[in-house]
């Protein structure tokens, strides 16, 4: 099993859904949360999810809630998990990333070093700032980014030391950002 923590970002808007997406029922579970705690923690000795409120969720899971803010970007995320967890790294999937698999994310882990910020996948969608690995070198550009109300995680990334791993199969990155998505995903996952 992986020894790094991973975390599961579910506290976005889901604006372009219509609905909380993490709460979409998915691959046979109540909802898409508990399809990616369920098949990362297969991977992964500790899944924690990331989260606004837990008090959205009918089952029970490690929850780390942002620090509070109006924001939904997941920088809010960032800073209450370096607090909460206090490791040297962590790796991170958005909710609405189902298809990312377990050969991901050890090419990631195989990727990574010390002396990276971060390591991130890349696919033809571009880069995939909510797959990857951060490091705590980061903390305090997270604190900041959340103080001055900045929450590109691409522009971070750019002027830190990122490492890309890039990936030909672009179907793994499929987001569930609109109902046209979560419908192909669901012909996918069956």
């Amino acid at each position: 099993m992986i020894d790094i923590p991973c975390i599961i970002f579910a506290g976005g808007k889901s604006s372009r859904m219509g609905e909380d997406k993490s709460l979409l029922p998915f691959g046979g579970f109540d909802t898409l949360a508990q399809f990616q705690l369920y098949r990362l923690q297969k991977l992964f000795k500790n899944v924690y999810i990331s989260c606004k409120n837990s008090d959205k969720f009918c089952f029970s899971a490690d929850f780390i809630e942002d620090v509070t803010t109006k924001s939904y970007a997941p920088t809010a995320g960032f800073v209450a998990i370096f607090e909460k967890l206090k490791c040297e790294k962590f790796f991170v999937l958005s909710v609405d990333a189902p298809f990312v698999g377990e050969s991901i994310i050890n090419k990631l882990l195989e990727e990574d070093s010390i002396d990276y910020d971060a390591t991130i996948a890349k696919s033809g969608f571009g880069m995939q700032p909510m797959c990857g690995i951060y490091h705590k070198s980061l903390e305090k550009e997270f604190i900041d980014m959340l103080e001055t109300d900045n929450h590109k995680l691409g522009y971070l990334l750019k002027k830190s030391k990122t490492h890309y791993v890039y990936f030909e199969d672009e179907k793994a990155f499929l987001n569930l950002n609109y109902p046209k998505d979560y419908k192909e995903a669901k012909l996918l996952i069956s």
